[in-house]
């Protein structure tokens, strides 16, 4: 393992104020559904250019700390240079980063449990090796009658728990990502109830597996109603409700959270980050975003090289925007 000091660097400048994380993880179905929404044929060579617009775009350092790849985009080159995107990302002070979790599969009938850890060292190390300095796990927590149950919730954060240790046993610094959806009617206080919960158990386990503090990111849902709860809670609410939440449960050593934007609205996820950063906080509050960002880019590119300097506008725009909402800045 590398001097902890160094894994704490890591993760201290992927949150830092000004900047946050582009999640570009897509697996290639759900990079399939994006890309038919712009009438699009989704292929290797098309997501290698759409990723390629994305991360040439000029300033994209001033804002983005860090980007979280695909396997397949992982071994993908720049164009221009032929450069494989981990060394072109490290050469423009973007920490690359990796999906490492490999889906999820039924805990019970309405609850999931991500599956990922046969072979994980082994597959950290040759991510290092190529230059990954971080990576993700997604556990999925989801709400409804009667669920999500404890023991859904305590083996997803045993799992996230054993994948932490093993990525910092790596030298990558993990990104713990324990996402409440924000699909169904439930409401904000439910929404609380159930991140509170999961979040204790969480760092029970991070605890347990005696994972140290200082070298993670947590990406955590923001404290919403449920997309489709009658009574939805307005910004100012979302943001003390969250803050609230997270000061109750998340310990001070972690440096920072970058949240998700878990299908909000491109304003809306902007929005909560600005309102939410005008508290007093432990931790830097970021982004770690991928629709959020991306889908105002993917609209104005619509599969057409003509469209790439449109789309750059738009996608450096809605960095920006975010950049700024990490210092209350709107």
């Amino acid at each position: 393992m590398l001097f902890r000091s160094e894994l704490h660097a890591v993760a201290h400048k992927m949150v830092e104020k000004g900047k946050g994380i582009l999640a570009a993880d897509e697996s290639t179905p759900t990079c399939s559904k994006r890309f038919s929404s712009i009438n699009t044929d989704s292929t290797a060579e098309s997501r290698n250019f759409y990723r390629n617009m994305l991360f040439t775009t000029e300033d994209i350092e001033k804002y983005i700390s860090g980007i979280i790849l695909f396997d397949e985009t992982f071994h993908q080159s720049e164009l221009s240079s032929g450069i494989k995107f981990p060394e072109y990302l490290t050469s423009k002070n973007i920490f690359p980063g990796i999906k490492v979790d490999q889906g999820l599969e039924d805990f019970s009938p309405y609850e999931k449990l991500t599956k990922g850890l046969d072979g994980l060292s082994e597959r950290l190390g040759k991510y290092y090796a190529l230059g990954a300095r971080f990576a993700k796990w997604r556990a999925v927590i989801t709400p409804g009658d009667s669920i999500p149950t404890n023991d859904c919730i305590l083996a997803n954060a045993k799992n996230l728990a054993k994948y932490a240790k093993k990525c910092q046993q790596a030298n990558l610094v993990p990104i713990v990502e324990p996402e409440v959806l924000m699909d169904g009617v439930h409401t904000i206080d439910e929404s609380f109830e159930i991140t509170s919960r999961t979040l204790n158990m969480v760092f029970d386990q991070l605890d347990e597996h005696n994972v140290s503090l200082q070298g993670i990111v947590l990406k955590p849902n923001m404290i919403l109603s449920g997309y489709e709860c009658p009574y939805q809670a307005s910004i100012e609410e979302v943001a003390e409700k969250t803050v609230n939440c997270l000061s109750a449960h998340v310990p001070s050593e972690v440096p920072g959270i970058a949240f998700l934007s878990g299908g909000q609205s491109d304003e809306d996820a902007t929005l909560h980050l600005n309102e939410m950063n005008k508290y007093e906080t432990d931790w830097n509050l970021t982004f770690s975003y991928g629709r959020a960002l991306q889908q105002s880019a993917l609209k104005a590119w619509s599969g057409k090289k003509e469209n790439v300097t449109d789309a750059q506008e738009a996608f450096i725009e809605k960095a920006k925007a975010n950049s700024l909402a990490t210092v209350a800045g709107l």
